[in-house]
């Protein structure tokens, strides 16, 4: 089991500077992208991670790629930690699905888990991701190079928020959340489990920092990794 996770969020995209909706789709990092993995990789270094496994999409890879040649590890390849699934919302902006497809907006706007776009739920986000990371080798520090969406789903899963809620703000392009485990221990004759905790969310290189807004009333995506 890890003992300190970090879940890095990939760099910026043609898309992400669009504000379109990508989930599984596969737009690579623009200029302003890779600048970010290369600033964001210098800070990861000084932490020393033990072990760093991305995303097979490519907007992750050519993260990690960048992370990895840092921090002198080879990413491992993990596909369930790719994006949610957004059906035919991927590629659209959120004025393209208000106008398209004006009911599921509606049932986004009010907070609903969406299913008619033919995509994935939140909780089938969680339990990949979930799995996918009880799979990994021990590790001290382990970095996710992978996306807002699922970031935010496997956040919850560990930390066992309801993944209908929405307590953290998405991360911005190449930032993090940063968990680490309280191990196993004994509260008087009580016997405690390891418990994740939370320790950072939204880190990064300093600086200006504009994340997605949280709330709908923009043009902005908020329930994907736009």
């Amino acid at each position: 089991m890890a003992r300190r996770l970090l879940l890095l969020r990939h760099g910026r995209t043609g898309w992400n500077a669009e504000h379109r909706f990508q989930g599984q789709a596969d737009p690579p990092l623009d200029d302003v992208g890779r600048a970010q993995a290369y600033e964001v990789a210098g800070i990861l270094a000084a932490m020393r991670p033990t072990l760093l496994v991305s995303s097979d999409l490519s907007r992750a890879l050519q993260t990690a790629a960048v992370v990895g040649a840092a921090v002198g590890l080879t990413p491992v390849v993990e596909p369930r930690l790719r994006e949610r699934s957004l059906g035919h919302w991927e590629g659209l902006t959120l004025a393209e699905v208000a106008d398209r497809h004006p009911d599921e907006y509606a049932e986004w706007a009010a907070g609903q888990d969406v299913s008619r776009r033919g995509g994935e739920s939140r909780l089938e986000v969680a339990e990949r991701a979930a799995q996918a990371f009880a799979e990994l080798p021990d590790s001290d520090l382990t970095v996710l190079v992978l996306h807002g969406g699922t970031a935010m789903a496997l956040t919850n899963a560990l930390l066992g928020v309801d993944q209908r809620a929405h307590v953290f703000g998405p991360l911005a392009n190449c930032h993090w959340s940063e968990l680490f485990c309280e191990p196993a221990h004994r509260d008087g004759a009580a016997p405690i489990s390891p418990k994740w905790r939370l320790r950072g969310h939204n880190l990064g290189a300093p600086g200006t920092v504009v994340p997605l807004p949280v709330t709908v009333e923009t043009d902005e995506p908020s329930d994907a990794d736009a």
